[in-house]
């Protein structure tokens, strides 16, 4: 099993989770983190860091974000690895909570 970075991430990238991953499996890209799926070890040491409450167990995925499991192991083959905290995205606090966000993601590289 893996966690599945989910929609309330997006536009909000609050960056606590991947600082406390002790195996470097967060990839970060413009308003928007995943899990890669290969790295991850199942510790659970990021979901209690995620502000956003944004990261599932992959089995316990709410049904209207399981496209985020795939999409998770999709951009991680993109993006490259973040390891620290940075500042949050300046509108966060505004899209934290928001739902149908996806039509907002970014796949560019950041």
């Amino acid at each position: 099993m893996t966690y599945v970075v989910t929609e309330n991430c997006i536009e909000c990238k609050y960056t606590d989770c991947a600082e406390v991953c002790p195996v470097e499996c967060f990839h970060e890209g413009p308003n928007f983190l995943v899990i890669d799926p290969a790295e991850c070890i199942d510790c659970a040491a990021c979901i209690p860091e995620c502000p956003a409450d944004a990261i599932y167990a992959e089995d316990d995925v709410p049904e209207d974000q399981k496209h985020f499991t795939a999409l998770n192991a999709e951009l991680t083959r993109h993006w490259p690895v973040i390891l620290r905290k940075k500042a949050a995205l300046p509108q966060a606090e505004e899209f934290k909570g928001k739902k149908n966000k996806l039509p907002l993601l970014r796949r560019d590289r950041p």
